[in-house]
């Protein structure tokens, strides 16, 4: 080898320096790097997370097996259909999603009670059925073990092919004071499955995002099912109280749970 000779560069997977970082979070940092390239590990994981996500959005939700499920938890159900037709013009028409069947509105109008429904809770597939089918029933037990049984709740509502906003239709076709909509999130390469809780106080077709308080990424790996329905329970407590919800409620539950858990005990008083 002359001097002007350069030796082959090492094959040897780089580490990066953040790699520290990675027990922190699922993002897609500190992959390490082959020469210019990254790991081919790295390149089929993204490969795989990116089919996951398509599955995600792509795949249709067993609702007669999800109505059973919910069943079995102790509450009613109805199932319902927005006016998209299918997956394909759910897709490419977001308005459809938002918009109940004619034939599912009169349906719902005809079960619609005298006496107000405090939190009527509504199931959409949405963007994940994945996220659904996964979370669902383990945020709905919560749910039914903290919040008051003094609460009229009605039956959950089912929807195929939706969108948040139609949650807001249903709940004034039932007669509704709040609605709770858990819903399939907008699959991302590192959560396929997020399921996502939108509260609307006095629903009403026209309602926009302003109105409503979201609780997202509810799953194992993000914020747990009990954790979420103590920040719904706390959100619905107030949005009764204050006769609102949306940008004009500041959701302070984590502030709330913090003092809680940060208070002094009394003598003898158990943790």
């Amino acid at each position: 080898m002359n001097e002007n000779d350069q030796p082959l560069k090492s094959e040897a997977l780089a580490d990066d320096p953040w790699q520290q970082l990675k027990g922190f979070t699922r993002a897609r940092i500190a992959l390490g790097r082959v020469g210019s390239s990254l790991p081919t590990r790295e390149v089929l994981d993204f490969g795989m997370s990116h089919a996951m996500a398509r599955d995600a959005v792509h795949l249709a939700l067993d609702m007669d097996q999800l109505a059973a499920g919910i069943a079995g938890l102790g509450y009613d159900t109805v199932q319902v259909n927005s006016c998209a037709p299918d997956r394909a013009t759910y897709l490419l028409r977001p308005d459809l999603g938002r918009r109940l069947s004619e034939a599912d509105s009169e349906k719902l109008l005809a079960m619609r009670s005298a006496s107000p429904i405090d939190l009527l809770i509504v199931v959409g597939d949405g963007l994940s059925s994945l996220a659904v089918e996964r979370h669902v029933q383990g945020l709905l037990a919560e749910i039914k073990a903290i919040f008051p049984p003094d609460w009229s709740t009605g039956p959950v509502v089912l929807v195929r092919q939706a969108r948040v906003a139609i949650a807001d239709t249903i709940g004034e076709l039932l007669n509704a004071r709040m609605v709770a909509m858990l819903i399939g999130e907008r699959p991302g390469l590192s959560s396929p499955d997020s399921l996502g809780v939108y509260l609307t106080y006095d629903p009403r077709t026209g309602r926009n995002d302003a109105d409503r308080n979201c609780i997202s990424n509810v799953r194992p790996e993000g914020l747990m099912y009990a954790a979420a329905a103590r920040k719904l329970l706390w959100l619905a407590r107030e949005s009764m109280r204050l006769k609102l919800s949306g940008v004009a409620l500041k959701d302070e539950s984590d502030a709330v749970e913090i003092e809680v858990q940060a208070a002094p005990r009394l003598p003898g008083e158990s943790a």
